[in-house]
């Protein structure tokens, strides 16, 4: 392939990679990861509460990774909170998880950087056959994308597995029960899929511009091996 269309091809996949670091940095912020809805059982189950009558009951919130917003409702009229994971929500959290999640997210912001400058590298620069080169572009996708395939994995089985919007909802409510409803992932978390999805483009980009995916051997130098093996017997 000509070095001028190599040339777009890496500065594409440069616009791209610091677009979505922009983006990831942008969602790490935001309290829009999820948006979830609730029901106060305690009080639909003193009136037996039900069809229309349990929009009384039902309240609704949305968070992030630090801090999120969202109203509860018992009967009585709607009651507006407001509440950080740091450090308000420890005790009730999955702590571990909730950290990796967003020590995943870092990393993939920084190598999503960096990827950004290799590729620039590759385009206007004179690369290299090291990690300058091909086979680092290929490496930084392949571990930017594993990374924000983990931040959705990880995040998921927290909000999924762990309840994590029932915890929420019932910190320190005392007497009042609440259970989870629905909940939908929102704009930040798309975009870490987006993200993601953006790693894998990249390493098509990557081929597309005549690099062969590491370890995989050319036909010529099969070719090559075969022959000087008959040679040899």
């Amino acid at each position: 392939m000509p070095n001028q269309q190599k040339k777009v091809i890496f500065c594409m996949a440069g616009v791209l990679s610091f677009v979505c670091a922009l983006g990831v940095v942008t969602a790490l912020g935001t309290p829009l990861w999820i948006k979830a809805t609730f029901l106060c059982k305690t009080g639909a189950l003193l009136v037996n509460a039900s069809g229309q009558e349990l929009d009384k009951f039902m309240g609704e919130m949305q968070y992030g990774l630090f801090h999120g917003e969202g109203v509860r409702q018992c009967g009585l009229g709607a009651r507006p909170f407001r509440f950080s994971f740091f450090p308000n929500l420890l005790k009730a959290i999955p702590v571990s998880i909730h950290v990796n999640v967003i020590l995943f997210s870092m990393i993939l912001i920084v190598l999503t950087m960096v990827g950004t400058a290799f590729f620039m590298y590759n385009a206007f620069g004179k690369p290299f056959e090291t990690l300058h080169g091909p086979l680092g572009l290929y490496l930084l996708s392949f571990i930017s994308g594993s990374c924000g395939c983990l931040v959705m994995i990880l995040f998921a089985s927290e909000v999924k597995i762990h309840h994590l919007s029932e915890k929420i909802a019932n910190y320190k409510e005392g007497i009042y029960a609440y259970k989870t409803q629905s909940e939908k992932y929102t704009t930040s978390f798309w975009v870490v899929f987006i993200c993601f999805f953006v790693h894998f483009l990249n390493g098509l980009l990557i081929r597309l511009a005549g690099f062969q995916f590491p370890f995989a051997k050319s036909k010529d130098t099969e070719t090559t091996t075969n022959v000087a093996v008959d040679l040899m017997y």
